[in-house]
């Protein structure tokens, strides 16, 4: 589902991606102008990271530490919320 949407919203020439990533990046870096903002920069490195491994494997090691933390962030949440209802049933 997701790779459908982007597909259809990333270009589908290498030429473009890089064009669109490097644009992103530099507006990222202007971004105290009121149109742009630094949420550019690391979505350039994103678009960039589909045709350069360096970026691709930086955004794959980053991606899976995320995917990580989250894992365990929503166990310990679990965890808590069980306990908590223990304990108000006691």
């Amino acid at each position: 589902m997701v790779r459908k949407h982007v597909k259809r919203v990333m270009p589908a020439t290498r030429i473009g991606r890089i064009v669109v990533g490097i644009l992103l990046i530099i507006g990222g870096f202007l971004g105290f102008l009121p149109i742009l903002g630094f949420w550019m920069a690391p979505l350039g490195l994103l678009v960039l990271s589909v045709d350069f491994p360096a970026v691709r494997r930086f955004r794959r090691k980053h991606e899976v530490k995320l995917g990580r933390w989250w894992q365990t962030r929503k166990t310990n949440y679990k965890k808590s919320r069980k306990q908590n209802r223990e304990e108000t049933q006691e």
